[in-house]
């Protein structure tokens, strides 16, 4: 029995992976036609900030090809994410609670929309700020061409950094939830959140002053709106633990037994 529900799993975590590729493989089909538009929307926060004749290069002779692909390809993965995680959803769910359940699809939902906002915030408001700097310190007579794999490198890893710093909201109420920390302790150690925000920031980010104070800030910021959604969810739910338990229960008549009286 253990064995027949163990090939059984497998066999639904093949369908599911399958499903996940081949939706990953139709999202990329209409990707790869636009691949090079794609990337120019990509490179639009450096080509904005290059100084007049500045341009970007290949130094590759297959670049020109790959490096538009992995960008359809990068696209493909953002657009079917929801068919991705419903797939995942969809496998783990039969051995869920139903209180799991509950809290696990808000979870995913928020993830998800979480880490959309933080590839948004570096696309819209990081990169342009560091290459504005960066390219206003590039010294006189230097011409600024970036090689796009580079440049795709390097955004990539951007995007990266501010989608994980954008979960610590979910990482705060996940660690609340499951009884690991107090509100209290995570109020408590906020200096030290902080402080090392500020490490982590210079750690990840290009060294100069304005991606890391850019990375910085918001994940503090974040770090307080997760204590308070946690700390909101668990007074919430006392509230209801107390509505329940005030609330009489009804036996149900049918259910209540006869208890002899004594009769002189």
């Amino acid at each position: 029995m253990l064995e027949g529900s163990f090939l059984s799993h497998l066999v639904e975590l093949r369908t599911r992976m399958i499903r996940i590729l081949g939706g990953l493989m139709l999202g990329f089909l209409p990707c790869a036609f636009f691949a090079r538009e794609l990337y120019t929307l990509l490179a639009q926060p450096l080509l904005e900030k290059l100084p007049q004749g500045g341009q970007m290069i290949a130094t590759d002779v297959a670049t020109p090809f790959f490096v538009p692909m992995q960008v359809a390809m990068m696209m493909a993965f953002v657009i079917t994410l929801p068919h991705t995680f419903y797939q995942m959803w969809a496998f783990v769910a039969p051995g869920l609670y139903s209180h799991e359940k509950r809290m696990a699809l808000p979870l995913v939902i928020g993830s998800s929309f979480l880490f959309f906002c933080g590839m948004a915030f570096a696309y819209f408001a990081a990169l342009p700020l560091v290459f504005e700097f960066i390219t206003y310190f590039a010294p006189e007579g230097v011409a600024v061409m970036t090689d796009i794999s580079k440049y795709l490198s390097f955004v990539l890893s951007m995007f990266l950094a501010f989608g994980i710093t954008f979960e610590v909201p979910v990482f705060v109420i996940i660690l609340v939830r499951t009884g690991v920390i107090t509100i209290e302790k995570l109020k408590e150690i906020r200096p030290y959140v902080i402080v090392g925000a500020f490490v982590i920031a210079a750690i990840i980010t290009p060294p100069d002053v304005v991606s890391q104070f850019m990375l910085a800030v918001p994940l503090c910021l974040l770090y307080e709106l997760g204590i308070f959604i946690a700390a909101f969810m668990i007074k919430k739910q006392d509230q209801e633990t107390q509505s329940d338990a005030s609330t009489p229960t009804q036996t149900d008549p049918s259910e209540q037994k006869d208890i002899p009286t004594k009769t002189d």
